[in-house]
Protein backbone atom coordinates (compact mmCIF):
# COMPACT_ATOMS: atom_id res chain seq x y z
CA UNK A 1 0.00 0.00 0.00
CA UNK A 2 1.05 3.25 -1.15
CA UNK A 3 1.10 5.79 1.61
CA UNK A 4 -0.73 8.79 -0.13
CA UNK A 5 -1.04 12.63 0.20
CA UNK A 6 -4.26 13.35 0.76
CA UNK A 7 -4.89 17.09 -0.48
CA UNK A 8 -2.42 16.72 -3.29
CA UNK A 9 -4.76 13.52 -4.65
CA UNK A 10 -7.81 16.07 -4.39
CA UNK A 11 -6.13 18.96 -5.91
CA UNK A 12 -4.76 16.64 -8.46
CA UNK A 13 -7.62 15.48 -9.35
CA UNK A 14 -9.39 18.82 -10.25
CA UNK A 15 -6.51 20.13 -12.01
CA UNK A 16 -6.56 16.81 -14.39
CA UNK A 17 -10.49 17.56 -15.02
CA UNK A 18 -10.49 14.08 -13.11
CA UNK A 19 -7.71 12.20 -15.14
CA UNK A 20 -6.40 11.38 -11.51
CA UNK A 21 -9.68 10.58 -10.16
CA UNK A 22 -9.31 7.91 -12.45
CA UNK A 23 -6.45 6.41 -11.36
CA UNK A 24 -6.61 7.17 -7.50
CA UNK A 25 -10.38 4.89 -7.90
CA UNK A 26 -8.01 2.37 -9.50
CA UNK A 27 -5.03 2.21 -7.74
CA UNK A 28 -7.74 2.68 -4.55
CA UNK A 29 -10.07 -0.73 -5.21
CA UNK A 30 -6.49 -2.36 -5.54
CA UNK A 31 -5.15 -1.39 -2.22
CA UNK A 32 -8.12 -1.91 -0.48
CA UNK A 33 -8.59 -5.43 -2.15
CA UNK A 34 -5.11 -6.21 -0.86
CA UNK A 35 -5.07 -5.51 2.25
CA UNK A 36 -8.67 -7.60 2.88
CA UNK A 37 -6.96 -10.57 0.62
CA UNK A 38 -10.31 -10.13 -1.68
CA UNK A 39 -10.52 -11.60 -4.51
CA UNK A 40 -14.27 -11.48 -5.41
CA UNK A 41 -14.78 -7.78 -6.17
CA UNK A 42 -13.50 -6.46 -9.44
CA UNK A 43 -10.23 -5.33 -10.01
CA UNK A 44 -9.90 -1.50 -9.78
CA UNK A 45 -9.81 -1.31 -14.03
CA UNK A 46 -12.76 -3.54 -14.19
CA UNK A 47 -14.66 -1.85 -11.56
CA UNK A 48 -14.28 1.80 -13.69
CA UNK A 49 -15.39 -0.06 -16.89
CA UNK A 50 -18.30 -1.36 -14.79
CA UNK A 51 -19.08 1.98 -13.34
CA UNK A 52 -18.75 3.56 -16.78
CA UNK A 53 -21.06 1.48 -18.52
CA UNK A 54 -23.41 0.86 -15.88
CA UNK A 55 -23.52 4.47 -16.07
CA UNK A 56 -22.63 4.99 -12.05
CA UNK A 57 -24.60 1.98 -10.82
CA UNK A 58 -21.56 -0.41 -10.27
CA UNK A 59 -19.91 2.78 -8.76
CA UNK A 60 -22.52 2.86 -5.54
CA UNK A 61 -22.02 -0.48 -5.14
CA UNK A 62 -18.31 -0.28 -5.53
CA UNK A 63 -18.67 2.44 -2.44
CA UNK A 64 -20.44 0.45 -0.15
CA UNK A 65 -18.12 -2.53 -0.83
CA UNK A 66 -15.06 -0.59 -0.39
CA UNK A 67 -16.11 0.76 3.49
CA UNK A 68 -16.79 -3.28 4.56
CA UNK A 69 -13.32 -4.06 3.28
CA UNK A 70 -11.63 -1.25 4.23
CA UNK A 71 -12.96 -2.90 7.54
CA UNK A 72 -12.26 -6.46 6.91
CA UNK A 73 -8.68 -4.78 6.24
CA UNK A 74 -8.59 -3.90 9.89
CA UNK A 75 -9.89 -6.22 11.47
CA UNK A 76 -7.55 -8.18 9.67
CA UNK A 77 -4.38 -6.57 10.69
CA UNK A 78 -5.83 -6.14 14.38
CA UNK A 79 -6.96 -2.68 14.33
CA UNK A 80 -9.96 -0.43 15.45
CA UNK A 81 -12.34 -1.52 13.00
CA UNK A 82 -14.63 1.59 11.55
CA UNK A 83 -17.14 0.19 8.87
CA UNK A 84 -17.75 3.16 6.92
CA UNK A 85 -20.12 1.30 4.32
CA UNK A 86 -23.47 3.50 4.67
CA UNK A 87 -21.29 6.70 4.86
CA UNK A 88 -19.64 6.01 1.42
CA UNK A 89 -22.94 4.42 -0.03
CA UNK A 90 -24.37 7.80 0.71
CA UNK A 91 -21.66 10.24 -0.46
CA UNK A 92 -21.79 8.38 -3.47
CA UNK A 93 -25.30 8.64 -4.09
CA UNK A 94 -25.29 12.43 -3.58
CA UNK A 95 -22.48 12.91 -5.83
CA UNK A 96 -19.54 13.81 -3.33
CA UNK A 97 -17.55 10.46 -4.26
CA UNK A 98 -13.66 12.22 -3.99
CA UNK A 99 -14.74 12.63 -0.39
CA UNK A 100 -15.32 8.74 -0.55
CA UNK A 101 -11.74 8.69 -2.10
CA UNK A 102 -10.61 10.88 0.62
CA UNK A 103 -11.69 8.92 3.47
CA UNK A 104 -10.49 5.29 2.00
CA UNK A 105 -7.09 7.15 1.36
CA UNK A 106 -7.33 8.09 5.04
CA UNK A 107 -8.17 4.65 6.30
CA UNK A 108 -5.71 3.19 4.43
CA UNK A 109 -3.02 5.59 5.29
CA UNK A 110 -3.29 4.80 8.74
CA UNK A 111 -3.23 1.18 8.13
CA UNK A 112 -0.30 1.52 6.80
CA UNK A 113 1.34 3.98 9.25
CA UNK A 114 -0.04 1.38 12.27
CA UNK A 115 1.07 -1.97 10.79
CA UNK A 116 4.79 -0.97 9.61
Amino acid sequence: MKERNIAVSIILSIVTCGIYGIYWFIVLTDEVKAAANDDKLASGGLAFVFTLISCGIYGIYWAYKMGELTAKAQADKGLPVKNNSVLYLVLDIIGLTIIDYALIQNDLNEMNSKVA
